[in-house]
């Protein structure tokens, strides 16, 4: 992802449909261009002039999409038009946040830690400085971005169950029906609605309870299909992990309570298992 100092002279990819693999697009020129300018796309893999989309160019837009977090379809859409028409002054803004939210940061993070990229949607866990263990997560979507956020890990909770915030009840449940809450296993209770335990449930079969005072946390989730997307980022906030049974088995593991932990996931009910010590989690862009 060079910074170009060329593109501020020239011209903008038009938005006008996108470019599919086989189609013959008078784009397809400029395109190339940008692609090789950005390292994406090597010389002599496109004849010159040519207007035809091959695989070799849809493959190279799909690494740039994995890059910014978009569908990694090949195709170019409006999302990755906006990409390739970047100028210089857009990426050195950038940039310049990228670093400034870097300078905020301990130059001594803890040596067991948690770092999740929000913006790359993944997570690093260090033990000892020593990096262990790295896997997909889900973020805030826009509009609903996760935040930045350094609170630590206390307790794994087998079998959570899910009040829903108000948010979510006064929107995408507001006015659902006896039938729908039964269907998903939802009571109400207090004003509020609340989903049992069990597989079908929003957090999975685990959440990992932090220390903030934002409701944000670490989860898991019963749609576990939602990994396999290059874009990852359709959550309300919090962060749901990959294997997220298999994360805290390890963490129960390694910080002594493996057998508590077995015993609470056995029950069958929301059961909280306290950690000695707290690991600490950075949510980072």
């Amino acid at each position: 992802m060079a910074i170009r100092a060329d593109k501020d002279t020239a011209p903008d990819i038009e938005s006008t449909g996108p470019i599919k693999p086989g189609d013959s697009d008078a784009r397809v020129p400029a395109l190339v261009t940008q692609l090789r300018s950005d390292a994406y796309l090597p010389n002599g893999k496109q004849e010159a002039g040519s207007t035809l989309y091959t695989q070799t160019i849809s493959e190279a837009v799909a690494q740039l999409q994995r890059d910014y977090g978009i569908a990694a379809d090949g195709v170019v859409g409006p999302d990755t038009l906006k990409v390739l028409n970047f100028g210089a002054d857009d990426r050195a803004r950038a940039l310049a946040v990228a670093l400034e939210r870097r300078r905020w940061l301990s130059r001594t993070p803890p040596a067991t830690r948690i770092d999740v990229n929000v913006a790359a949607a993944e997570l690093l866990y260090y033990r000892d400085g020593k990096l262990v263990d790295e896997r997909k997560v889900i973020v805030g979507q826009p509009g609903k971005e996760t935040p930045f956020l350094l609170a630590p890990i206390y307790r794994l909770v087998a079998n959570p169950t899910w009040t829903v915030p108000k948010s979510i009840q006064r929107g995408e449940l507001a006015g659902v029906s006896g039938p729908y809450l039964k269907q998903h296993d939802m009571v109400k209770r207090g004003g509020w609605i609340v989903q049992r335990s069990g597989p079908s449930n929003a957090l999975g079969l685990v959440k990992f309870d932090m220390r903030d005072d934002v409701a944000i946390y670490l989860h898991d989730t019963s749609n576990r299909a939602l990994f396999d997307r290059s874009q990852r980022h359709l959550t309300h906030g919090c962060v749901r992990v990959d294997d997220a049974l298999g994360f805290a088995d390890r963490l129960a593991e390694e910080e002594g309570v493996a057998d508590r932990w077995h015993q609470a996931r056995a029950s069958g009910k929301q059961t909280f298992v306290p950690l000695p010590r707290e690991i600490p989690v950075r949510l980072l862009y």
